[in-house]
């Protein structure tokens, strides 16, 4: 007698477009999948009198309502073999696939597509079946690609895409609307930070007002919100960029078609303010000496701010100055950025200032300007530097640092700077407000040096030594030692000695400048031995400018 196969159509579609229709995508589904049963009958095929249906559902994922309901049958014998239209309709994953075909296989079911000649039943069929999930899967990735890519077009173009409706604002199609009520809420949160200068203090007086976050209701009716801000809230509100008629999208801003409930000025000096208020510790607060001076001034080559950050050690604290996209991926790999530490950043760039305002700019910082009036501008100058505060006053006048590989661009404010050196700021030529300078960084162990300016290097210790001591071993090698014998003395390998001795043949302008600290920055002794110079002095000299 003949066995029996009992067969279970499933059907799927994506998307839940036209299931309100009398003969649907899923009824197109069943019914072909039903005439091929019929016409198996010869086989032993039964048609199984339950129905699989997922509406509205990608096949992305296994989380689906018929399908749990439909392997839960398989396991338990019900069903010896699922019927499927296309394979796609059962999951566009390979390794979703995978799963499945273990889970039927030990079951003993198998599975068939109406529209593709196979069945898992045989090698040759899922051999067929695998191939097709790859582009099936193929296909799911590069629609997944296409709709990230015109959500970022769109974005760009400073449209709505969709999420909740931030508070002060209505959806009008692909842009927002402003919503008068809300809007006031909005501004009278930020006019409470910029009064207090605090979220904590803003939540208090926000409660006290009755203020409320925005009602929402969803398709199904469920309404959320209407409750008071927390500081995580809070803190969202005031850093949310759309409230300047930006559109976020990830780590970069771009213009809205919305209009803006806060002027743009006004809500990037709240940014400068937040960020300086994150930037300081509990620690040393009297003193000052972990305050970032330069937090919300900095920015990297591609726009992107440097946020204060810090890092602990032995009761120590390390403070930085780090591009926030490090910050925002950290662990990610292939992340490219600046980590600087903060407190030799503050200090050269200070006095990159000092050095503007009493060279260059003091002669043409004021637009009309006599002898007299210079006097004075240089005797101000010079009383900034009086006192314990030269640093944090000198900061103060930045408005914004933007640093680049091999440069440094500052920009001062006027009303600052004028203030400080007591001149109407509409006096003040704005081509002296902006300046640039020489900016690099160098790595020595763990250490990062910053070189602004036309700062020499330091003296190197090191290198003295071993130059030094490659004088000391090129006079033994002359009196008749050789390497081995050298080495064994001084207890270093013959390879240090022979790599070393090469710096005995520096020349005296050489040798000079580095006894007075006026070698080029990235001169060292790893540097030396790594790349050993010719015999010939003025070949030297060119090769280190190559180097």
């Amino acid at each position: 007698m003949m066995k029996k196969i009992r067969c279970a159509i499933y059907t799927r579609k994506s998307s839940e477009e036209g299931l309100e229709q009398d003969f649907n995508s899923l009824d197109a589904q069943r019914e072909a999948c039903a005439s091929y049963i019929a016409s198996q009958k010869h086989e032993g095929w039964v048609l199984h009198a339950k129905h699989y249906d997922d509406g509205g559902i990608s096949g992305g994922h296994l989380e689906r309502p018929a399908l749990h309901r439909l392997l839960a049958d398989v396991d338990d014998g019900a069903v010896d073999q699922i019927v499927v239209y296309k394979i796609d309709r059962l999951t566009r994953s390979l390794a979703d696939f995978a799963r499945l075909v273990d889970r039927l296989e030990s079951a003993g079911a198998s599975f068939v597509s109406v529209t593709q000649s196979f069945n898992t039943a045989t090698s040759m069929g899922r051999l067929t079946l695998n191939v097709l999930l790859s582009f099936a899967q193929f296909e799911r990735e590069v629609t997944a690609e296409r709709i990230r890519d015109k959500i970022a077009a769109s974005k760009q173009k400073g449209m709505w895409m969709g999420g909740n409706i931030p508070l002060g604002y209505d959806i009008a199609g692909r842009t927002l609307t402003i919503n008068a009520i809300e809007a006031a809420t909005v501004r009278t949160l930020f006019d409470l930070y910029e009064k207090h200068g605090t979220i904590r203090a803003v939540v208090v007086e926000a409660e006290q007002m009755g203020l409320r976050s925005k009602v929402r209701t969803s398709p199904s009716g469920k309404t959320t919100g209407g409750r008071l801000f927390d500081r995580g809230h809070v803190h969202y509100l005031l850093t949310n960029p759309v409230y300047a008629g930006k559109i976020r999208h990830k780590n970069q801003t771009h213009d809205g078609l919305h209009p803006a409930i806060i002027e743009p000025d006004r809500w990037q000096s709240v940014q400068d303010r937040l960020m300086a208020q994150a930037s300081r510790g509990r620690q040393n607060q009297k003193n000052g000496s972990n305050i970032s001076l330069l937090a919300g001034k900095l920015r990297d080559e591609t726009g992107d701010r440097l946020t204060p950050s810090h890092t602990s050690k032995h009761g120590q604290r390390y403070r930085y100055y780090v591009s926030h996209r490090l910050i925002k991926h950290s662990g990610e790999a292939h992340q490219d950025g600046w980590r600087l530490p903060a407190r030799p950043l503050e200090d050269r760039i200070a006095k990159a200032v000092l050095d503007h305002l009493e060279g260059k700019a003091v002669g043409d910082l004021l637009l009309e300007a006599n002898a007299d009036k210079i006097a004075r501008l240089q005797k101000t100058i010079g009383s900034m530097t009086a006192g314990n505060e030269t640093k944090s006053r000198l900061l103060s006048l930045i408005k914004e640092v933007r640093l680049e590989p091999g440069s440094a661009s500052i920009t001062l404010d006027a009303h600052k700077t004028g203030k400080a050196l007591n001149v109407d700021p509409a006096r003040i030529n704005p081509e002296t407000l902006q300046f640039s300078c020489p900016f690099q960084t160098r790595k020595r162990g763990v250490e990062t040096r910053l070189i602004l300016g036309k700062e020499n290097q330091s003296v190197d210790p090191v290198l003295i030594r071993n130059i030094a001591r490659a004088h000391h071993w090129y006079e033994a090698i002359k009196s008749g030692l050789s390497y081995e014998e050298i080495a064994k003395r001084d207890r270093v390998s013959k390879h240090r000695v022979m790599q070393t001795i090469h710096l005995a043949f520096l020349s005296p302008q050489i040798v000079k400048n580095i006894l007075q600290g006026n070698q080029p920055t990235d001169l060292t002794t790893k540097k030396l031995l790594c790349n050993p110079l010719p015999s010939c002095w003025k070949a030297q000299d060119q090769q280190l400018k190559a180097l």
